[in-house]
């Protein structure tokens, strides 16, 4: 199925479409960020769609059915996510467009859940001291400590830390083993062999997310939202497309990113319809982790 419509119609119909069901959910409870603009971050999503190809190299506006991009830009407005913010980007498989969240992203989302105040990540080098204990059956960071040398050494390990608003850290722990168990999921290791600190980052907030949210009492709507997104980022394209991002905020770490101007934005039908011969990703083993 393509797309008849022009870019510009087809930008006005589908951001009608999600401001109509984002009205809906607004009225059912749905709380977005402060300062969130959704017709911000509708904008700049199109305007990246306009760069985002399939396997074959065609065009994703072209490619994707209306339903399925509306159901993205919908996942992603609910999660208070933005492209320009290099905190979510679009893979095309099939006639399907997905939502993808970085780990950027991913730390963003957790912040909007009620008892999480902030949340990090640390890399643990060859020659650090990194220790735990068992406090209240809870394991427990006892103390890290590292030396600016130590960032060329091997990688042994990475842990991410959840703080609560009541003061309370959860933390969750993951050794190299654990994290090249996740990283042998996906059929190329150039992003991981070019990023490795970032990639361990990556990984472990993502696994420290996969339990947190699911015990969170938050709206069912972002919840729902934050889990449809979980769920996609097992494919080795998203690995891809994770590097990317962070070679360009290397390459631009001194310049600002700017959100674009508002665009007049969003009742949006449910996906539906056969998929003509889409690219699908090979499922998971029983025991893959679809979240690392």
């Amino acid at each position: 199925m393509t797309n008849q419509n022009t870019p510009a119609l087809l930008q006005k119909d589908i951001t009608d479409q999600v401001n109509g069901k984002l009205v809906a959910l607004k009225n059912e409870g749905l709380h977005l960020p402060p300062g969130y603009a959704a017709a911000n971050a509708l904008k700049s999503a199109f305007f990246e769609l306009q760069e985002v190809q399939d396997r074959n190299k065609k065009p994703a506006l072209d490619v994707c059915t209306k339903e399925s991009i509306a159901n993205t830009l919908l996942d992603m407005v609910v999660q208070g996510l933005s492209p320009a913010k290099k905190q979510c980007y679009f893979i095309v498989y099939g006639n399907k467009l997905q939502l993808n969240r970085s780990y950027f992203g991913t730390q963003a989302v957790l912040k909007r859940l009620s008892n999480v105040k902030d949340i990090w990540a640390n890399v643990i080098y060859q020659g650090d001291t990194f220790d735990i204990e068992i406090v209240n059956g809870r394991e427990t960071l006892k103390d890290h400590k590292t030396a600016f040398e130590n960032r060329d050494n091997e990688i042994i390990g990475a842990y991410c830390i959840i703080e609560k608003t009541d003061g309370e850290r959860v933390l969750t722990t993951m050794t190299k083993n654990e994290i090249d168990k996740s990283w042998s999921k996906a059929k190329t290791k150039n992003v991981q062999n070019d990023f490795p600190q970032e990639m361990a980052k990556r990984t472990v907030i993502n696994r420290a997310a996969k339990a947190f949210v699911n015990t969170s009492d938050d709206s069912d709507l972002l919840i729902e939202a934050i889990n449809n997104t979980t769920a996609n980022e097992y494919q080795d394209e998203n690995e891809r497309k994770e590097a990317e991002i962070i070679d360009e905020i290397d390459q631009n770490a001194n310049s600002e990113i700017l959100d674009p101007k508002p665009v007049d934005v969003i009742d949006e039908p449910q996906a539906s319809g056969e998929v003509e011969e889409p690219f699908i990703e090979p499922e998971p083993q029983e025991d893959a982790d679809p979240y690392a």
